[in-house]
């Protein structure tokens, strides 16, 4: 099927954008003026499928939160939703709604305008990112219906890191199964790196096109993303979000000889191996006590709570380690960017990944770091130092960007 140029015959960017962020249980939204990234409402509905269902709204610094009626589900979320758009006056000033995708294999490099092609090929992803694709379909049907005279503009996780050479993404298995299968390596959070690596290029006062960086994107999930010339050419995600570091609940890199084990000598079934690595592992995992890393930080330092030690030493280390290897993909380096709910906020794991990159020329200042947090952004390096930035990440405008973007190219 051809792609259909959207109705509205303004530039996109005269508008704002409202961008979907659909899980399988919850819809995150954000109104957003694509030019100057000024959020004009934003919100969560959760709980959905549930008697508990909500949604709650910002506008102007305060939340109002809202029980939502049966049923509980994405579609009543987004009635909701119109509904409160429409009471503050909104909805005239919405152009498109930008989606975010998690997976967009091989095919998706680029913002892309929904279609019935786009949703079967998401659909057939989903494959790939079973947790993910099927619930961002959720989203865009339920916005087909909600705005149904809008253009809907998919945004993939997947894109940013399609600049990746053969040699990164191709895994040490018979390469038939990358040809066959798609059995590759693909990388996620691709939103988030490139935000905040146009970010570090502003800093740096040079273009995009001219900056090497490394971006360590640290929350529940965690990647880190290696940045020549403006393009991702490595990444420690996989084919899925499981591989890299350790993360909230994903163990990260793992022996598959484990795997193995688990299931011929401990009698795990697959689904055991998948709810263990998943769910049960990484932070969560090696402290027994919780995957948040403000509960750890504070079990290590204010009860000397051994186990949380270890799983933040661990995790330090591991994404210590990352950063170093990418040094291999590189022949310069501008600085190094931390960015995610962790990276921002964490000055102690900034300072523990910090100091096991001196061989790399990094180093902190130790007052700034401490004052670079909840919503702050500089660089917490010392003079002699490389670069080290925290920049805090926004998907959303990127996502609203960049369906902005390509729906004024459609219309000229």
């Amino acid at each position: 099927m051809t792609q259909q140029k959207p109705q509205r015959k303004e530039p996109a960017s005269t508008g704002a954008i409202l961008v979907i962020n659909c899980g399988s249980s919850s819809v995150k939204f954000s109104l957003i003026k694509p030019l100057s990234g000024e959020t004009l409402l934003s919100g969560l509905a959760e709980c959905l499928h549930t008697p508990d269902a909500k949604i709650i709204v910002k506008l102007n610094g305060e939340k109002q939160t809202y029980k939502l009626p049966e049923p509980f589900n994405h579609q009543t979320a987004l009635s909701v939703l119109v509904e409160q758009l429409q009471q503050l006056g909104l909805v005239k000033d919405i152009t498109a709604i930008g989606h975010r995708v998690v997976h967009g294999g091989e095919q998706y490099s680029q913002p892309t305008l929904i279609t019935e092609d786009v949703e079967q090929a998401i659909s057939q992803l989903a494959k790939l990112a079973p947790l993910h694709n099927p619930a961002n379909l959720i989203g865009i049907k339920a916005c087909q219906q909600a705005f149904e005279n809008l253009p809907q503009v998919a945004v993939f996780d997947t894109a940013f890191h399609q600049s990746m050479p053969e040699k990164a993404y191709i895994y040490g298995l018979p390469y038939s199964l990358y040809k066959a299968h798609g059995i590759r390596r693909y990388g996620f959070h691709g939103t988030s790196h490139y935000f905040v690596a146009k970010q570090a290029a502003e800093q740096l006062n040079k273009p995009l096109e001219q900056c090497n960086l490394i971006s360590a994107h640290l929350g529940n999930g965690c990647s880190v993303t290696v940045i020549k010339n403006g393009e991702s050419v490595d990444t420690s995600m996989g084919m899925t979000p499981g591989e890299g570091v350790i993360m909230g609940t994903r163990c990260g890199d793992l022996d598959t000889g484990i795997i193995f084990h688990l299931v011929e000598n401990l009698g795990y079934s697959i689904g055991d191996v998948d709810k263990l690595v998943n769910k049960e592992s990484g932070l969560l995992g090696v402290s027994g006590l919780s995957n948040d890393g403000r509960t750890l930080e504070n079990a290590m330092l204010e009860d000397n709570h051994a186990q949380a030690t270890l799983a933040l030493t661990i995790f330090c280390y591991r994404i210590a380690k990352t950063i170093a290897s990418y040094s291999a993909s590189l022949t310069q380096l501008d600085g190094l960017i931390f960015t995610g709910g962790i990276g921002e906020n964490s000055n102690w794991v900034r300072t523990e990944i910090v100091k096991q990159l001196a061989l790399l020329n990094f180093s902190l200042d130790e007052e700034q770091n401490k004052a670079t947090r909840f919503g702050a952004s500089g660089n917490i390096a010392t003079k002699d130092s490389r670069a080290c930035w925290v920049i805090a990440t926004n998907e959303e405008w990127v996502i609203a960007e960049q369906s902005a973007q390509l729906l004024t190219n459609l219309v000229k």
